[in-house]
């Protein structure tokens, strides 16, 4: 029999198989997985996922300040203000100046932002639900506190942007 079709007919789980124990393949599919939950659960809102989460911290941490938001959302400073931006321009957050420090931006939640997020917690919470729901109540537990750790014991490695092809520059020719 023929190579080719003995591999086109194989279980598509079987040709997958040396990856499918790799954690960081594992995690990164869990990653795509659970973005796509969520923003499909978000589909009909105007909201991004990244808005969703500065909204969370920022109702979270009322008049938590511009730079430690973009470190705790774990995104670049630059993105982080053009969220905040967003948001501010929907009447979600407002930014204060820090009577301290007035060049660092207090942001909090107007009260159109907390309706928001009353509203639109049920619908995040469910999402998170769903992306769960295929283990018993005991494993989820188990998930959450092995994430957890991983996630704890690794949190120097946490470089928004990391990851990314850095692009090449190329000198003109004269």
């Amino acid at each position: 029999m023929d190579r080719s079709i003995q591999l086109s007919e194989a279980d598509p789980a079987d040709l997958a198989a040396p990856y499918r124990r790799v954690p960081a393949y594992l995690i990164r599919r869990l990653q795509m997985i659970s973005t796509s939950i969520i923003a499909e659960a978000f589909e009909s809102e105007d909201m991004s996922l990244s808005e969703w989460a500065v909204l969370t911290i920022i109702d979270n941490h009322p008049d938590i300040d511009q730079s430690r938001l973009a470190e705790v959302v774990s995104i670049d400073r630059v993105n982080t203000g053009r969220l905040v931006d967003a948001l501010e321009s929907r009447d979600l957050v407002e930014r204060r100046f820090d009577e301290a420090d007035r060049r660092v931006w207090r942001l909090r939640c107007t009260r159109r932002g907390l309706q928001t997020r009353k509203r639109l917690l049920p619908v995040a919470l469910a999402a998170q639900e769903r992306l769960v729901a295929c283990l018993r109540q005991q494993d989820r537990k188990i998930l959450i506190e092995l994430l957890f750790q991983i996630v704890s014991a690794n949190e120097k490695y946490i470089r928004p942007g990391a990851g990314r092809r850095k692009r090449k520059v190329t000198a003109e020719k004269g």
